[in-house]
């Protein structure tokens, strides 16, 4: 037998004892009404079970066992919410029992997770930088200061797409408004661009934030079997940690020439996000340590670049694949905005098809498929107990497409939002893809901005066709699961002068 053999025999046999001693221990310890959910393999759980789209078959499993189940991920319970009410009732009496989360391990590399305001506890650290966010970089204040400079983004967006239109070529949606949505950021927080729609600088950023979140949505035995996680047995967590280690260098470069009183001659602001970020010990109204500053950098642009051009292909890819939709929404713009104006950011309010078409959106294609949680004790929801350190998973995915409450759910039907109260902001549970309570994510206002701009201007200034050879009908509409849920074929579109 060889050593690598052995080492194998010797961790499966390690982990075979401590599943037997597991059991035995708590075979002694008074029984819970625990929920609900498919009987357990022995070792590997329910694990075998879920296929490479955990989110549709924890939706199939809720046929079964109902809105709230229990599943073993090897030797990490989880417990799935699957509707509304239960989401709601987990959220709204339960916030602080879950307002922890279940760490990832990919996201452990460079000690990230104890400097993220995604993974850390709801401590003081941790409400030191939400607080940091909501004052500093999406206050309404700020928001309304930025104004021009979205405005300015879209017009370099929609300026790139009228030369693919010139030349008849297709256009990469979802790397187009990545672009856009980097440039917003960068020239928000650094004043600077990093990439043009043709840049590589862009098309490496994307890859950086595309990899970081495809290994750490990627199926990981260091989650579900803790004490393999010193062995890092796949490489995701090294692989990771590159990717991380390239984006802090960058992030570490920009704030050293910050620092040492470089700014680009070219700065959009007097005062940008990075001014605001390194000032903030000098104005004492926050505190943060110019080495977690990266980290923040890191949190808020992976997140903010990758789920808001995912969102906007997968609202362009409906458009296309329902063109009936897309006339409606471009007839809307047409007689509220006028054939010649620019769509602005004051015109949203006043087109209310255009916001169905987002909410609808979000409905069919949440971003982020599932919310990620950890009970801090036993809680009692609804009559059954979430064991204490459970994992805790609202499956955005499936309460969007619950037939108790949507009509005809898979179908995309904007419509169903005409006259409707229903948001995405937390409220209404029912759709909550930025999550909701304390954890719910900081970005919403500023990705509600985006997308509505960057999707209007995009079906104003163009009417737009599909490659050759693919019909509305045959368009690939598949989703590729990750930590966010993309477009596994991305989509290529003509646009053609109205």
């Amino acid at each position: 037998m060889d050593y690598l053999s052995f080492l194998v025999c010797l961790l499966l046999a390690w982990l075979a004892i401590h599943l037997l001693l597991s059991t035995t221990k708590a075979s002694g310890s008074v029984p819970k009404q625990l929920p609900p959910g498919p009987p357990p393999l022995p070792i590997v759980g329910n694990l075998l079970s879920l296929g490479t789209k955990p989110h549709v078959s924890m939706a199939e499993f809720t046929k079964t066992y109902g809105p709230i189940m229990i599943l073993r991920l090897g030797q990490l319970p989880t417990v799935v919410i699957s509707s509304a009410s239960m989401a709601k009732e987990a959220v709204q009496r339960h916030d602080l029992s879950f307002s922890d989360r279940t760490i990832t391990d990919a996201f452990r590399a460079f000690d990230h997770h104890l400097n993220s305001i995604v993974w850390l506890p709801p401590a003081a650290q941790w409400r030191n930088l939400r607080k940091i966010c909501n004052s500093h970089v999406f206050s309404n204040s700020r928001l309304e200061c930025s104004q021009n400079l979205r405005r300015n983004k879209v017009k370099d967006l929609i300026s790139y797409i009228r030369k693919s239109s010139e030349a008849g070529t297709a256009v990469d949606i979802g790397q187009a408004a990545f672009t856009t949505t980097l440039n917003l950021l960068s020239s928000t927080f650094f004043s600077m661009d990093l990439g043009d729609p043709s840049s590589e600088i862009a098309r490496e950023f994307r890859h950086l934030v595309r990899g970081l979140l495809e290994e750490g949505g990627k199926p990981n035995l260091s989650n579900y079997f803790p004490m393999l996680r010193w062995l890092d047995p796949q490489g995701i967590r090294r692989r990771t940690g590159v990717h991380f280690k390239k984006m802090i260098d960058l992030f570490n470069t920009i704030i050293d020439q910050r620092m040492q009183g470089r700014k680009p001659t070219n700065s959009m602001q007097d005062n940008d996000v990075l001014d605001a970020l390194l000032g903030i010990n000098q104005e004492k109204t926050a505190d943060i340590d110019p080495s977690k500053i990266p980290h923040l950098l890191l949190d808020l642009f992976t997140a903010g670049t990758d789920t808001t051009s995912s969102t906007l292909e997968w609202a362009m890819a409906e458009l296309l694949h329902n063109p009936e939709k897309l006339k409606k929404a471009q007839a809307e713009i047409e007689q509220i905005v006028g054939r010649t104006k620019p769509v602005e950011e004051s015109d949203i309010p006043r087109l209310p098809y255009l916001q169905a078409v987002i909410k609808e959106t979000f409905r069919l294609h949440p971003a982020v498929p599932f919310n990620f949680r950890r009970s801090d004790s036993d809680v009692n929801l609804c009559g059954f107990t979430v064991p204490k350190n459970a994992q805790v998973l609202m499956n955005f995915w499936a309460i969007g497409r619950d037939p108790e409450f949507w009509d005809n759910p898979n179908l995309f039907k904007p419509e169903r939002f005409l006259g409707s109260e229903i948001d995405v902001k937390g409220r209404d549970f029912e759709l909550i893809p930025f999550g909701a309570g304390r954890r719910i994510c900081p970005g919403l206002p500023l990705a509600i901005r985006m997308l509505h701009l960057m999707l209007g201007s995009l079906i104003h200034e163009f009417n737009w066709k599909l490659e050759e050879g693919i019909s509305p009908a045959t368009m690939d509409m598949e989703e590729k699961f990750g930590f966010t849920l993309e477009k596994s074929q991305r989509l290529r579109a003509i646009p053609v002068p109205p």
